[in-house]
């Protein structure tokens, strides 16, 4: 299905403004782990045998993908809001955007990756405290100091 046409000016001046990457909350949770002295990858391919995707930040030997959704773009429960124009153009594009965050959750899980998902409204430090949580967590069940 082609694109919609924006239904006004201010709809099209907000949708030139998203960003694929380096958005507002992942350079702040970039910033946050590398404070803590945390090396990592950013916007990343990962190849699979059954998928290749990008994460936001990622510890390649550790195997840990972290994912900064956006509460629009992947329907948070509790944020996620329903398109109220071009309805039939946006609600199976955000369905496919779920169906999609399955996919790579279950494929890198396959694989032996731990995939983390941080909502674009979790606290900094939560969201932080929980990559560093999963970052030892790994380590250690792998003998890694």
């Amino acid at each position: 299905m082609p694109y919609p046409y924006p239904t006004s000016e201010a709809v099209s001046a907000v949708m030139r403004a998203n960003r694929k990457t380096d958005s507002g909350p992942e350079r702040a949770l970039r910033a946050a782990l590398h404070r803590q002295g945390l090396r990592f990858r950013k916007n990343r391919l990962i190849t699979t045998p059954h998928l290749q995707t990008r994460a936001d930040i990622v510890f390649p030997a550790d195997k840990v993908a972290v994912f900064v959704d956006g509460c629009y773009w992947h329907s948070c429960p509790d944020h996620g809001t329903s398109p109220r124009q071009n309805t039939a153009y946006w609600g199976p594009k955000l369905a496919r955007n779920r169906e999609r965050d399955g996919q790579v959750i279950r494929a890198l899980g396959q694989e032996g990756w731990l995939v983390l998902r941080i909502w674009e409204h979790e606290a900094l430090e939560a969201a932080a405290k929980l990559v560093m949580t999963a970052l030892a967590a790994r380590r250690a069940s792998a003998g890694v100091p």
